[in-house]
């Protein structure tokens, strides 16, 4: 199993216990989070990629996996990506840089199971 197959099957996993519980504020931050990336004035693109400064900004590297995967399937190129995560990078500062490591290498799966 590919490490985005891996990712992907373990988010739904958990996604779908954690909606079982039916808890209504969990159940409306994924729903906000869901509408808070859907066309608008920002083009979805443009919103993935602010998601991507965002999440390794703060460290999340789940959170860079899904944008990562998000922006791939927008058609984002790997230069427009790179180019955000070096703004990701500056702005964080050389702690991001680890999660930055696992950025590229989960870039790097993702262009190899296209």
């Amino acid at each position: 199993m590919s490490m985005v197959e891996e990712f992907n099957e373990y988010r739904e996993k958990m996604n779908s216990r954690i909606l079982e519980d039916n808890n209504k504020i969990i159940k409306r931050i994924f729903n906000l989070d869901t509408n808070a990336y859907m066309p608008g004035a920002l083009d979805v693109k443009t919103k993935e990629l602010l998601g991507l400064v965002a999440s390794a900004v703060l460290r999340c590297d789940d959170c860079v996996k899904y944008h990562l995967e998000t922006c791939h399937k927008e058609g984002l190129q790997k230069e427009e990506v790179i180019e955000a995560l070096g703004i990701a990078t500056l702005v964080g500062g050389t702690i991001v840089i680890p999660h930055l490591r696992k950025a590229y290498e989960f870039w790097d799966a993702l262009e190899g199971d296209s």
